[in-house]
């Protein structure tokens, strides 16, 4: 998802949502008037003014975010048709990785169609090269189109995918997602390798760093996974 947040819409958006308007009144004062430059090398542009967007490293900009992409998704499941699947409500969002499930390829167009319309008026894009569509069925031949297409943008189907930096398949299986675990796990070995081979470390600190380098990157998530 592309970010350019339109600044007035934001400050609505925060009312809406109940904030107080002296602290949107102090959001606005931090927002207002911003520059930015551009270091190339030893070379530093002329300043430019932030008319748009969130300041880069602001403590503040993933809370406004968050309310700037809350705030269209909670227009999307006004209508809660077709976003049930299973009898939960499955609208998925972190950060700005947005995860749409539906029990058909109309069902997943219609409702990526609101969701697309809604992000428009807060300056929220969808980035069509990072987003895919998969179908997950016993059928094998089920849903053989090879592409959707909604609003101006072509979605490719895949047959398997990373969310959230876990490999998710049309099959449902964990084979390549271990797979991956495994290789991101031997190339951190190697990267500490010297230090696990070293003779002037002691055995506890090697077995620490392996619990507290290696076997993250192997288990990260496992927990909510199985």
């Amino acid at each position: 998802m592309l970010v350019i947040i339109l600044l007035d819409v934001l400050y609505k958006i925060l009312i809406e949502f109940g904030i107080p308007r002296k602290l949107v009144r102090l959001v606005k004062m931090s927002l207002t008037e911003t520059y930015g430059r551009v270091r190339f090398g030893k070379n530093v542009s002329d300043r430019f003014p932030i008319r748009n967007g969130f300041k880069q490293g602001d403590p503040l900009s993933p809370m406004l975010f968050n309310f700037a992409l809350e705030y269209p998704i909670r227009r999307v499941q006004v209508n809660r048709d077709g976003l049930k699947l299973n009898g939960t409500h499955q609208l998925l969002a972190y950060a700005d990785d947005v995860n749409i499930l539906g029990g058909s390829i109309h069902t997943l167009k219609e409702n990526a169609e609101a969701l697309v319309a809604a992000t428009r008026k807060t300056g929220l894009e969808i980035s069509a090269d990072k987003t895919k569509y998969m179908v997950m069925s016993r059928d094998l031949n089920a849903g053989r189109i090879h592409s959707v297409r909604i609003d101006n943008s072509t979605f490719k189907r895949v047959e398997e995918f990373k969310y959230l930096g876990k490999t998710l398949t049309n099959q449902n299986s964990i084979v390549e997602e271990i797979k991956s675990r495994l290789r991101s796990g031997n190339a951190c070995y190697h990267s500490v390798q010297n230090l696990l081979s070293s003779r002037w470390l002691s055995k506890n600190l090697k077995i620490n760093i392996y619990r507290t380098i290696i076997l993250p990157v192997v288990l990260c998530g496992c927990e909510v996974g199985c």
